[in-house]
């Protein structure tokens, strides 16, 4: 997730107003009530979350134009791809977006990097076509052709030294995480039920953390994870993926060419989905 929806979230959720300097109206009863159970949305089961994500959707998309349905929107946007929203939804955030952008003066219309995403990642439609959107666009396009086949070398919490070239052969997921991560956190035990299951079939996970090895390992330990942890502390594993927000997970073929790729927490059917792209099911 982009740290401008992480801030976002965190002023609507807290009830404060989103961007400094502007006089926010007090927010409505329902605008309130909404906010409301934004905040619980982390800690439902996945059938429910999807459920109460699709019915966020409809009522911010239902709600009068203005600052504060963007706010909600984006709000709302910062955790729609934390699982398995379904199409249908993510398909009406967007177009709920591009309402409410195009109903606000240019200096107050945000969100082209989600909106972005969505459709590069997320396959939805983005009727769009304004410049920011362009170079937003345009950002990830470059970004992927660094994903295409990159090369590195890291070192796990024993020692061992893992790099994708080496791995030629074998279905690789390369997860992007960290202990304070909340979806991430989610995410890892669907990654090591994965991993047992088709770890005999050639499945290896790269998970790549840039904390201290300290923190990690006692983690790991703890969780009793047994997929490969990467420590990348000075990030440049990060930046030669362009990894902004986590989790994110790149899944790469036995040729070694990325075959998928998530932007964000994925359920253990979406990630099954995934490999049977790369030829696991």
């Amino acid at each position: 997730m982009k740290i401008w929806y992480l801030l976002v979230a965190c002023a609507i959720l807290a009830g404060a107003p989103a961007i400094s300097g502007q006089t926010q109206a007090a927010p409505g009863s329902q605008e309130q009530a909404i906010a409301a159970r934004l905040r619980q949305l982390r800690g439902l089961p996945d059938d429910e979350w999807t459920v109460e994500v699709g019915q966020l959707a409809r009522q911010i998309h239902a709600l009068p134009a203005g600052k504060g349905k963007l706010d909600l929107l984006a709000s709302l946007s910062g955790l729609a791809t934390e699982g398995d929203a379904g199409h249908e939804t993510l398909q009406m955030i967007a177009d709920t977006f591009v309402e409410a952008i195009a109903g606000l003066p240019e200096s107050q219309r945000v969100g082209y990097d989600f909106l972005a995403n969505l459709a590069r990642y997320e396959h939805v439609q983005v009727s769009l076509d304004d410049p920011p959107y362009r170079a937003a666009m345009a950002k990830l396009e470059a970004s992927d052709q660094r994903r295409l086949s990159p090369e590195f070398t890291l070192g796990d919490l024993q020692g061992r030294k893992w790099s994708l070239q080496a791995l030629r052969g074998k279905v690789v997921l390369v997860n992007f995480w960290a202990t304070w991560c909340p979806p991430c956190r989610r995410e890892m035990p669907d990654m090591q039920a994965l991993y047992e299951r088709f770890g005999p079939r050639g499945l290896v996970i790269l998970a790549i953390s840039d904390e201290e090895a300290v923190k990690v390992g006692d983690f790991a330990a703890a969780q009793k994870y047994t997929f490969p942890i990467l420590l990348d502390p000075g990030r440049e594993v990060h930046d030669l993926f362009a990894v902004e927000g986590i989790p994110k997970s790149f899944l790469y073929g036995r040729d070694g060419r990325l075959v998928a790729q998530a932007i964000d927490r994925r359920t253990s059917r979406q990630f099954l989905g995934m490999l049977k792209l790369a030829g696991l099911e």
